[in-house]
Parts: C-alpha cells; structure tokens; sequence
C-alpha cells in the first residue's frame, strides 16, 4: 500500500492566515525547521493506479497537482477514485466542492455526516447536480473493501457534531483502518481523538503505520498562545501530560507512529524545540506535506 500525506496541519493550515503567533510568524518568515503545511489529507492506493483520498481537505486543488502520482490522463481521467470522510469537519469537506468535476467519484462517511452534507451543507447536492457522486454509508466497526485492494474499517471515536450541523444519535467520529489484501499492511488514520477509547489500543497494535490527532501539543495550549479557547472545547486530545496520547503510545514501540493535523500552535511544528526534542526520544514522527510511506 501507498501513502501519502498530502497535507498534515489542522484547519486553517500553518501559518493559519488570520494568526499572528509565534510559530505562524517564524513560518511566514522562512524560518528553518518551520515549514508551511496545507490542510491535513492523505492519499492511499493499493496498487499505484488507483488512489483514494482520507478526507478532502480546502486545500485539496494544490495538494492534487503537487502529488504526481494524482496527476490527471489521459484526457480528464483521474485516478482519483474515491474518499473516505471521517467526519463532517468542514476542514475535512470543503474539498469535495473541489472534486465537483470529476465523475463518478465516492463517498464513504457514517450516516449522521452524510445527513450533515445533505441537510446542513449543500455539498450532496452541489456535486449531484454536477457529475454526481456514489454516496456510500459506513457502518463502523464493519469491514467493507473499496476495491480489490483495499479493505477498510471505520473505528468508531466519538459523536462530536460539527457546529454547523443539527445534532443527530450516531458516530460523527471514525478513524479508518485500511488493510492492503495483497501484502497484508495496515494504515491507522485518526486525525481527530476527543479521547483514547479503550478499543484503539488494539486496533493501534495491529497497524504498521498510525497516524494519529498531534492536533496539540498540551492542554490549555491554545489559551496560551493566541489566548483563545481550550483544546478540551474542540475535542483533540493532547500529546502531552497525564493520559495524554503519547503516554498510550508508548505501548506500542513496534508500530511506526507518526503526528498528523498539528495546529498552528503545536511546537512540534518547529524542529528545534525541546518538545520536538522529546517526541524523537520517544520514537514517535511528525512528517512534512508529502512524505510517501509504503506498507
């Protein structure tokens, strides 16, 4: 299986355009060890033709033509086939206006993010009235193949509901597991952790490869570097402190483990911090936009 991580920030991207922090500042600036990163998205395949987007991110247009393996042709073909939502986060749905031209692509969410995307955001429609799309449920914890590839699992995480949408029961949240059926590897995806339910530990132990929520470096983080509201309030569990993701981590030094959707606020976004210094000891990663993995 091929991976690639098209873009590995949490919303609004780094620098995040209306911020004036530190780290955003050093980013504008050219500072080394500090590099820009679009939108968190990655791109999965199973055999090198075919490729399927692990949500679909605002910045999906520069992310699509600086990945040549998503290079379009001939003609308007793209090997684009198809993405998998794991929530209804605008950060993680925007792109799909984007993909509007493109026919008969498909969508795999869970029903309460499909219902969102139809009732709250016109983007159902959007593309329906365009080339149309092959919206797909997803029931969690059930496998389900996307083609004859790749399997895949969505991990049930939490029901937060996006702030545009009107509240329904079910799973908002899910990671994905993706098995490649031919060599046997497995992608975790989690960009978003309100907590560590006690199911991730295994399916975490079965990955070769997890990319998990680095949204935040500690609790209260974002309070204290542009005075804003908690990281607890917007549902991302913290790397660092008592039950923090790393702590968990820590169980599974056999498994390649890497940070994705880091805010604008993270320190792991500079190379040269004493908190970056801590996550390396640890053996745990945080990659730069494009970064390619095979499993």
């Amino acid at each position: 299986m091929k991976v690639v991580l098209l873009g590995t920030a949490a919303g609004g991207g780094f620098p995040q355009w209306n911020c004036g922090c530190h780290l955003c500042g050093l980013a504008r600036a050219g500072f080394p060890g500090v590099a820009p990163r679009t939108q968190d998205c990655v791109a999965v395949s199973g055999d090198g033709e075919h490729w399927y987007l692990l949500n679909a991110s605002p910045d999906i247009r520069a992310q699509i033509t600086g990945c040549p393996a998503l290079a379009p042709g001939p003609g308007r073909w793209t090997p684009i086939r198809g993405v998998l939502l794991t929530d209804a986060e605008l950060d993680h749905s925007l792109g799909l206006f984007m993909l509007r031209e493109g026919a008969g692509i498909r969508v795999w969410a869970t029903e309460p993010v499909l219902g969102a995307l139809r009732e709250d955001l016109p983007l159902r429609a959007t593309l329906d009235r365009y080339h149309g799309a092959d919206w797909c449920r997803v029931t969690p914890g059930k496998e389900f193949t996307v083609d004859d590839h790749l399997a895949v699992t969505a991990i049930p995480l939490s029901a937060k509901t996006p702030k545009y949408a009107t509240p329904a029961e079910g799973t908002w949240v899910v990671g994905y597991r993706v098995e490649d059926l031919v060599t046997g590897g497995v992608l975790l995806y989690a960009p978003c952790l309100a907590q560590w339910p006690p199911h991730l530990d295994e399916v975490v132990a079965g990955a070769d490869c997890a990319l998990l929520d680095g949204t935040f470096w500690s609790a209260g983080e974002m309070r204290s570097a542009t005075g804003t509201r908690t990281q607890k309030r917007m549902g991302h569990l913290p790397i660092s402190g008592g039950g923090g993701s790393l702590e968990r981590l820590a169980a599974h030094r056999g498994v390649r483990r890497v940070y994705t959707h880091l805010n604008n606020t993270n320190p792991l976004l500079d190379i040269t911090t004493p908190e970056r210094t801590e996550l390396v000891a640890a053996g745990v990663e945080v990659l730069l936009d494009g970064a390619e993995l095979d499993l």
